[in-house]
């Protein structure tokens, strides 16, 4: 049983409307998302219930995006993608509540520092490679990412990058790449007890929160300053990444 006190269904709540928006309009908003669960639910607890959340808000993303994914990108990824779950699977059955906390702390603030490489390298013109190694190194450290913390958007945000798409193609092969990953990450994530139906009672409780969220995100994408934004939200989740480190 899913124990919550009022600050930790606040949290929780905030946190579906957050994933909505984040999923159809503001990216770098995701990354708040997972240490944010983290503390307020035992650390295994908070990816699965996390990951079932992602689940319901992609399903809003790639239905509004569905002809905006490059599928030619996203075969380049999948296969390295579900490599790297395998791997973070089998990290995650050695791992307990206590050790799994900074570990997701530690890959946050990993991904913030790369976000923040990129950024202040010149973002989207900045020299990235485009050979297939770079495709299955990406690919392989969003699996592993997302499937122990599920924080793999700025792995995604810099390949995406390299591809030189498009906002709507860029957000809508994200949105598809999620949703498909995502959902591969269920079998994986049932068998280590991530997933149990305590958490999916939990996860359909906030479908109408993550609804609002996706509305609100595609209402924000044109209207929102991003980068004052991007850099609000990462400070904020540097922040909550140092707390789950001590």
């Amino acid at each position: 049983m899913l124990q919550l006190d009022t600050t930790g269904w606040a949290v929780v709540l905030l946190c579906a409307v957050m994933v909505g928006i984040a999923k159809t309009g503001i990216p770098g908003l995701g990354i708040l998302v997972v240490p944010l669960m983290a503390a307020v639910l035992p650390a295994r607890s908070s990816v699965g219930v996390l990951l079932g959340i992602l689940i319901l808000a992609d399903l809003f993303a790639a239905g509004y995006y569905r002809r905006s994914a490059q599928w030619r990108h996203l075969f380049g990824l999948l296969p390295a993608a579900f490599a790297g779950i395998v791997a973070g699977c089998f990290a995650l059955t050695r791992v307990n509540d206590e050790q799994l906390k900074p570990i997701i702390g530690v890959i946050v603030l990993v991904m913030l520092a790369v976000n923040y490489q990129r950024s202040r390298a010149g973002g989207r013109e900045t020299p990235i490679p485009k050979q297939w190694w770079f495709a299955v190194g990406l690919g392989f450290i969003a699996g592993v990412t997302t499937m122990m913390a599920n924080a793999a958007g700025p792995a995604m945000v810099i390949y995406l990058l390299a591809m030189r798409l498009p906002k709507v193609e860029f957000v809508g092969t994200s949105a598809w790449f999620f949703f498909i990953v995502n959902w591969l990450k269920v079998p994986f994530s049932a068998s280590l007890q991530l997933m149990t139906a305590e958490s999916v009672k939990l996860n359909l409780m906030m479908l109408p929160f993550i609804a609002v969220g996706a509305l609100a995100g595609i209402f924000a994408l044109k209207r929102i300053p991003q980068k004052a934004f991007d850099v609000v939200v990462q400070l904020l989740a540097a922040g909550a990444a140092v707390k789950l480190l001590f």
